[in-house]
């Protein structure tokens, strides 16, 4: 949903995303510096699940609350993504896994207070006619849809007088 956002904050925010699929906490431990450069970062919209789904949830949430942390040393407002449903009939994944991933994450969201965009509940009344069939990914009706919501909620913590940065 990168470029629906893009279009939805142009002219509000520059949206800046990784060049390359971030896929696992474990990988995102191991590039997140690269990932966040030098960037003075107002928001941070992030979601780590779907690749963690065979993870051990020890390591998940380990993982996962690091990334917070180091996350957080930047100052910026933090939103957490749910994890968006996998359709039951994909090959090798087992039913319920990004579910069971959210349930962690809210877990480490909560502890850190950190709001949580529930992509996962916005999506899922709609999923049959915005997902790809045996997929974890979206036909561009449910990318312009996630995308929407994405947007609501990044120009709401723009807009929150309640900044995480020190000294607002």
């Amino acid at each position: 949903y990168t470029i629906p956002v893009r279009r939805g904050l142009a002219g509000k925010a520059n949206v800046h995303r990784a060049p390359e699929n971030c896929g696992s906490t474990k990988r995102g431990l191991e590039k997140l510096d690269v990932w966040l450069g030098d960037g003075n970062w107002d928001v941070i919209h992030f979601n780590f699940g779907i690749h963690d789904r065979n993870s051990p949830p020890g390591e998940y949430e380990e993982r996962l609350d690091a990334i917070v942390e180091r996350l957080k040393k930047t100052g910026a407002k933090l939103t957490w993504a749910t994890s968006t449903p996998i359709s039951p009939d994909t090959p090798n994944v087992k039913a319920g896994s990004s579910a069971k991933s959210n349930e962690i994450a809210q877990k480490v969201m909560k502890r850190h207070d950190i709001p949580i965009n529930d992509l996962h509940g916005y999506i899922k009344p709609t999923l049959a006619e915005h997902q790809l069939p045996k997929n974890c990914h979206f036909n561009q009706n449910g990318y312009e849809h996630l995308g929407k919501k994405v947007v609501e909620v990044i120009l709401g913590r723009l807009d929150d007088d309640h900044s995480q940065r020190p000294g607002k």
